[in-house]
């Protein structure tokens, strides 16, 4: 069973998506406890060797050894060498007792673990057999002095602030956070918190939304639910597209006739991507209102995450001047059988967990529909299922692992 034909490839939609993600320009400075999640704008290069000197891997003891393959029955310890201090040039045959992290001695060609030494009250032993230059970390072992250290277009984690500042590196020119604007689509919404009226749900996309957009990086404008009417959808997109460089909706992009928000764009600029052909997500659109790029996700809660996921978060990475976008995947053997496949591409929420044996399987929630968002809370991947592929227990799948598309 072939897609209908006015449905867009969801590799196509997706690489359309990306063309039209305009890179950022503007930047600035920022220290480095400030910059976590940004975007680097310029390649830092290392100014110095990591590490700066040659140093002790091992608590233990430097030797100056003349042969290593005729060891003399003891070295005699003439010094102490701590982290942060300097030795002086050890004699041939000769000892210091050194620590994690000290510069090692001039002369000193072997570090020793303590633990392979024995004690002779001014004297050491050696109890295990050596090889030149063991356990001595070199200059520049870690980082060269001029070589780069991270390109334009990462994203700073963690780690990476931590290897900028090994190199005494105190800030970093990143892209300025992309303004966000967000609304949310139908008489139905209520916050949490209010007393719901009869067939109304609460607004749980507000509250994902807005999360992942943090943990982007962005800066949001959230301008709440908007009813559904034509004007009000007008009005907010208007606003919306006046203050931010991308807009972001919930709902109203299918073909209902309280479904306004496409009308709307396609009113007010252009809607040049509609439908795709993947599941769930199929009413995910994009176009352009004035000087702001559309995104228009679906109303039901998996769908809206998923695509954000998928098409939207790509995109954003995109527009922040991120370098890497693609989707990265994992493989694993399905602990389920799905007999009956869609024809359009799905996405099936797993969680990993181990067989009899110990091997890892992905486990299915059993249900896979596209308001169920208590699947989203229990899973941690999302199966990359090709249109109109069943999938018996056994099969290794491909898939997604949702922390990684969190970060």
């Amino acid at each position: 069973m072939k897609p209908r034909a006015n449905l867009l490839n969801f590799e196509d939609a997706r690489q359309t998506l990306l063309a039209s993600a305009a890179p950022p320009t503007n930047t600035e400075t920022l220290p480095l406890l400030a910059a976590l999640g940004r975007t680097l704008a310029q390649a830092i290069q290392s100014p110095m060797n990591v590490p700066g000197f040659d140093n002790s891997a091992m608590d233990g003891y430097a030797l100056n050894v003349l042969d290593i393959e005729a060891l003399p029955a003891h070295f005699p310890v003439t010094q102490r060498i701590a982290a942060g201090q300097t030795g002086t040039p050890l004699a041939p045959n000769t000892a210091a007792r050194i620590f994690t992290g000290a510069p090692v001695p001039e002369g000193a060609n072997v570090v020793v673990p303590q633990e392979h030494t024995q004690d002779l009250e001014g004297s050491i032993s050696i109890t295990h057999p050596i090889a030149r230059m063991q356990h001595i970390r070199h200059k520049g072992e870690d980082i060269a002095a001029g070589s780069l250290v991270l390109a334009a277009g990462q994203r700073l984690g963690a780690p990476h602030l931590a290897m900028l500042a090994s190199i005494g590196v105190a800030s970093a020119t990143v892209f300025t956070p992309l303004k966000v604007g967000v609304f949310f689509t139908g008489d139905e919404l209520t916050e949490p918190g209010q007393t719901l009226a009869p067939g109304a749900i609460y607004n749980s996309n507000r509250f994902a939304i807005n999360a992942l957009l943090a943990q982007l990086g962005c800066t949001v404008n959230d301008y709440g639910i908007v009813r559904d009417s034509a004007e009000a959808t007008r009005e907010a997109l208007s606003q919306a597209a006046s203050e931010n460089d991308v807009i972001i909706t919930c709902g109203g992009v299918s073909v209902g006739e309280e479904d306004h928000v496409k009308a709307a764009v396609m009113a007010l600029g252009s809607l040049d991507l509609w439908q795709i052909s993947m599941k769930p997500g199929k009413p995910l659109a994009y176009g352009r209102v004035g000087q702001a790029d559309f995104i228009g996700l679906p109303g039901n809660p998996v769908s809206s995450f998923v695509t954000f996921l998928l098409m939207a978060r790509p995109f954003l990475l995109k527009r922040m001047g991120a370098a890497h976008t693609e989707l990265k995947y994992l493989s694993a053997t399905a602990n389920f059988d799905w007999p009956k496949p869609d024809r359009r591409r799905e996405f099936l929420r797993v969680k990993i967990s181990h067989d009899a044996s110990g091997s890892p399987v992905l486990d299915l929630w059993p249900n896979q529909g596209s308001g169920v968002m208590s699947s989203l809370a229990w899973a941690d991947g999302l199966i990359d299922l090709p249109a109109d592929t069943k999938v018996a227990r056994g099969d290794v799948v491909r898939y997604l692992s949702l922390s990684e598309l969190l970060y």
